[in-house]
């Protein structure tokens, strides 16, 4: 069973940054698609971001330009780093691992979450 942990989120003033990271006891990240999802209450969760094993990233609209999702070098960890926050950024952002059919992001694993608040 893939266990992902997910860190680094916490409340930030619009306008402010936070770094997510994502970590897997049990499979290497690198190898694998990952993607953040988020949900924010009385929403429906969203796919915000992905990246494949290739490094190919994907975004949603409304992050773009702000979101940068990452790997690190011994790619081990994925990284959310959100910039110019905004007060509609506030869910719990989960981390997943899965895969690609053509272009369509697909979750398999998913780790606990953590809160991301947004004050404006």
């Amino acid at each position: 069973q893939v266990q992902l942990v997910e860190s680094g989120g916490g409340l930030v003033q619009a306008g402010g940054s936070l770094r997510l990271s994502c970590v897997s006891s049990t499979s290497v990240l690198g190898l694998h698609a990952v993607g953040w999802y988020r949900q924010a209450p009385g929403k429906q969760r969203e796919l915000v971001s992905s990246i494949a094993p290739d490094g190919r990233t994907n975004y949603v609209d409304s992050v773009k330009g702000r979101f940068t999702i990452s790997r690190d070098i011994t790619k081990t960890t994925v990284y959310l780093q959100m910039n110019s926050l905004k007060a509609e950024d506030t869910a719990v952002y989960y981390c997943t691992e899965g895969y690609f059919g053509g272009n369509t992001y697909f979750s398999a694993y998913w780790g606990q979450g953590t809160q991301v608040t947004v004050s404006s």
